[in-house]
């Protein structure tokens, strides 16, 4: 699959593990797991292979996200991404960063 970041920071974290945008700073065992997981949406054909993975939680959300997907980078924090086909080819877009425990107050 081909990766796209839908912001700046996204991309930074991946390609250099720190974020330049001081609002956006994780501690370094994150930012090695977030590597890892956008790292592992590179090796799969299709996002319903991450179901294999059991602790990556993979799932397709609803309500005011629907459209999106995740994946889970800790109990914590997940990554929110969208596919889209373009010909043969699977594009993941990674959308955000999340931190569960302010999602859910």
């Amino acid at each position: 699959m081909e990766i796209k970041f839908d912001k700046a920071y996204l991309q930074e974290l991946y390609e250099t593990g720190i974020a330049t945008d001081k609002k956006h700073r994780f501690q370094p065992d994150i930012v090695m797991r977030y590597q890892a997981r956008i790292r592992t949406l590179e090796r799969v054909s299709k996002t319903e292979d991450l179901r294999t993975f059991h602790s990556l939680r993979y799932e397709k959300l609803r309500g005011d996200k629907a459209g999106l997907e995740s994946i889970r980078v800790n109990d914590k924090y997940r990554i929110e991404f969208k596919t889209t086909q373009v010909l043969s080819e699977t594009v993941v877009t990674v959308c955000n960063i999340l931190e569960l425990s302010n999602h859910y107050k």
